[in-house]
């Protein structure tokens, strides 16, 4: 008899963000594959489930795709319901979507539970909206792996044309900075980096573009950085993660599990 597949996502990090969906699957769950970036809390809300990691990390991938879409098939195949429990969403640079067409390819059930993605999330808990009446009216999102990849939405953005989310680019933020310079933007535009959001150890650096890529910040925890005028905001807005200009500031009240949405 089959078994299925659920690609879940885990939002950013604390477990009050999961969906409700996202916990009842997690609970009726027979084997999870997890990412790197999901946290023990919620891991371990799958209480009956044979866990194993499959994350990949910058410069180490601990497991390759096809190798994940074997797991995932094998354990559906031997009547599992297997969970890809990923960070944030899955479809969101998460390479959901390949793992829902080999699932397909396969014959095996899928189908995929929304998570609250960190472009949002991780701003916002650092009292930063990415859209702000008068300020920002579009978002433009892009990965920061590497330039091949940032390269070509940096350089179609006329400067403040929009507010620029890069998630996975810690370790490009500099060349990030250049490039978006080179562009026409102003160095003392606003960017933040916000780290680890929605878990323990969260921080949040303010400075501005110009300051950028000598920003001081942890590259081993995941970041969100956020280029923009809506940036300035958060001083005013406030946040469960508090902010300071040009260091990382460890996180004033709330964080991890106790957090709520």
């Amino acid at each position: 008899m089959k078994g299925r597949v659920t690609l879940v996502g885990a939002g950013p990090g604390d477990p009050g963000l999961l969906t409700r969906r996202a916990l009842a699957v997690l609970r009726r769950a027979d084997l999870v594959l997890y990412d790197a970036l999901v946290p023990a809390a919620i891991i371990s809300l799958a209480r009956r489930a044979k866990r194993f990691d499959v994350g990949k990390r910058h410069n180490r991938h601990a497991i390759s795709q096809d190798a994940i879409h074997r797991l995932m098939i094998r354990g559906a195949r031997r009547g599992q319901h297997v969970v890809r429990l990923k960070g944030g969403d899955p479809f969101m640079f998460g390479r959901g979507g390949e793992e829902v067409l080999a699932m397909r390819a396969a014959g095996i059930p899928v189908d995929v539970v929304p998570g609250v993605s960190s472009v949002i999330a991780a701003p916002e808990l650092a009292g930063i909206p990415v859209t702000h009446r008068g300020v920002a009216s579009a978002v433009s999102i892009v990965s920061g792996h590497a330039e091949s990849a940032f390269g070509p939405v940096v350089d179609s953005l006329s400067p403040g044309a929009a507010t620029l989310v890069v998630l996975m680019g810690l370790n490009q933020r500099g060349a990030i900075a250049e490039r978006l310079i080179a562009r026409g933007w102003s160095g003392s535009t606003p960017a933040a980096i916000v780290s680890a959001a929605g878990q323990q150890g969260a921080a949040a650096w303010i400075g501005t573009i110009g300051e950028l890529g000598a920003a001081v910040v942890d590259t081993r925890l995941p970041g969100t950085i956020v280029i923009g005028n809506v940036v300035a905001l958060s001083s005013r807005i406030g946040g469960v993660i508090e902010t300071a200009p040009q260091v990382a500031a460890p996180v004033a009240r709330l964080s991890g599990e106790g957090q709520r949405g």
